[in-house]
């Protein structure tokens, strides 16, 4: 059985405190849930607890989380994936 491949893996405390972590996956193969063939999760938080996230969690499919919130997202490409997740960091950052 072929296992899925970490293809990007990065974990920093950004200025603040706050930490990112990025982790995505090459599936074997796409899936019904996966036609794109990525396993991802995204992570902005701090204290351990998630400020915006987006993932495609078994079962639930792309989505993104803000705070308290859970929409679903509309993946395109890995690049654009990564960039509205910095986009959306850099909004919650000048926020604060």
């Amino acid at each position: 059985m072929v296992s899925a491949k970490l293809i990007e893996s990065q974990k920093f405390t950004l200025d603040g405190g706050a930490t990112v972590q990025i982790k995505i996956w090459r599936l074997p193969k796409p899936t019904v849930e996966r036609p794109h063939g990525l396993k991802y999760s995204l992570f902005h938080g701090r204290d351990g607890r998630r400020i915006i996230g987006y993932d495609n969690e078994t079962g639930k499919g792309d989505h993104r989380h803000y705070r308290d919130r859970e929409e679903n997202y509309e993946f395109t490409t890995f690049e654009t994936l990564v960039s509205d997740f910095w986009r959306d960091v850099k909004k919650e950052i000048e926020n604060e």
